[in-house]
């Protein structure tokens, strides 16, 4: 699409016009770009240079993006000051840093947290293992739900009712090896609260060619294990009324 039918798009489809603009400059950045041309931004939003311009100023003075000595545009602090405030919404941090922390040490892969907002995933706490070679998932990640194992625990028991909840529980963790990334293997058990239900999935990542069997048959119980103790921490029985 060129930048003409672009922006009559844009005015087509209603709302505020330059702030859908501006979102689009802010969402054509991805993780691996240090920082991006005027060239570059025009090329991935299908923008004028000059709309470009007038809305990068705005994004400048609130912080959502930067100008740097190149005269390139990079992200800003301000996303990361709103991301801050999107993960203490749930007040849950002061539980699962920790126990991710441990779940990698114990396991000697990394973990993550993940929460369902609306059709995806996205990864609220993550830690590395100590491995040089490791899957990338980053805090802010957005994960589809029909790959990953995380994904996969967040769509079946989002929608699940009493009875199925039960009947799936017997089936977890779940697992994806080579799904959503061919390179990527995953473990994934689901973490509810007492007064939310199911509010994420707790996995367990790495290297496909990591994840042999015998690896899998030892996470497999720590997983279980630190998804009971998160959810008990939550105020959740849902792992022992499984069991009964």
């Amino acid at each position: 699409m060129n930048h003409q039918a672009v922006e009559q798009a844009d005015t087509r489809a209603g709302g505020v016009e330059a702030v859908d603009r501006a979102l689009s400059i802010l969402g054509c950045f991805t993780e691996h770009d240090e920082g991006l041309s005027l060239a570059e931004i025009s090329s991935r939003t299908g923008l004028y240079k000059s709309t470009i311009l007038r809305l990068t100023e705005s994004l400048v003075r609130s912080g959502y993006i930067v100008r740097m000595a190149d005269k390139r545009f990079a992200v800003g602090p301000t996303p990361m000051i709103l991301a801050s405030f999107y993960r203490r919404r749930f007040k849950i941090e002061a539980f699962v840093r920790p126990l991710l922390l441990s779940l990698v040490e114990q396991a000697g892969e990394s973990a993550s947290f993940f929460r369902k907002e609306g059709n995806d995933g996205i990864c609220l706490f993550r830690a590395d293992c100590r491995h040089l070679i490791r899957d990338q998932i980053r805090e802010g990640d957005v994960l589809s739900l029909d790959g990953h194992a995380a994904g996969q625990v967040l769509a079946r028991f989002s929608t699940a009712k009493p009875r199925t909840r039960t009947a799936l529980m017997a089936k977890i963790p779940f697992i994806s090896l080579g799904k959503g990334d061919s390179e990527t293997a995953a473990m994934a058990v689901p973490v509810f609260s007492g007064s939310e239900g199911l509010i994420g999935a707790l996995a367990v990542s790495g290297p496909l060619t990591r994840f042999t069997p015998e690896k899998l048959v030892s996470i497999r119980p720590l997983l279980l294990g630190f998804g009971e103790r998160l959810s008990i921490s939550l105020a959740s029985k849902q792992y022992a009324q499984a069991r009964s």
